[in-house]
């Protein structure tokens, strides 16, 4: 079962019936646990946070969105995206907090805007500021970037999200890039 009437189903019960939870949980584990692998491959090796923790802290802070009208798998995990990003970059500040701020690794995020997540090592906290700004100018491009680096969604399951066609997706995927580029370059070079 994870045909996305299913998930979208096991979505709207998930919130009062704890067997519909427990279902959800078990039917998006995979692609979370998909989404999570390649969020940390990103990541410098030796990273102490794992794919299982990284994947029931997301789906547990999912989980306790009473806020939130779910409305299908596509929203579900564009949620989900925002959660893992948001799990990283608070595992990275507290790894860079224990280490006084001095010492942490930091990598360029340019060519990462280029290549995949699977073939890149990111900085977390980089990209995080980098997204921050985006959002401050752009919001709808930070949202595409979000669901598609930090979430792995299609461009088709982004445009279900935000209610535009696949070809604005890819125009706005495109004007990200770029833009991230330049703002990381410039900030990489001091401007």
């Amino acid at each position: 079962m994870d045909r996305p009437d299913d998930i979208t189903r096991l979505l709207q019960a998930a919130s009062s019936d704890q067997r519909s939870a427990e279902e959800l949980y078990r039917t998006v584990y995979d692609q979370l646990r998909g989404v999570a692998s390649r969020q940390l491959q990103a990541e410098r090796s030796g990273h102490t946070l794992g794919t299982t923790a990284l994947v029931n802290e997301a789906y547990l802070k999912l989980v306790d969105q009473s806020r939130v009208d779910w409305k299908n798998r596509a929203q579900f995990f564009a949620i989900a995206s925002r959660a893992i990003r948001r799990i990283l970059v608070d595992h990275a500040r507290h790894r860079q907090r224990d280490k006084r701020g001095g010492g942490a690794e930091h990598q360029s995020l340019t060519e990462a805007l280029y290549i995949s997540a699977e073939e890149s090592e990111v900085d977390i906290l980089d990209l995080d500021n980098a997204l921050t700004r985006l959002r401050e100018v752009e919001p709808t491009k930070c949202e595409v970037v979000e669901m598609r680096f930090f979430g792995g969604l299609s461009n088709q399951e982004i445009a279900e999200v935000l209610g535009v066609t696949t070809r604005t997706v890819e125009r706005h995927w495109g004007y990200a890039r770029a833009w991230l580029f330049r703002y990381l370059e410039g900030a990489e070079s001091g401007d």
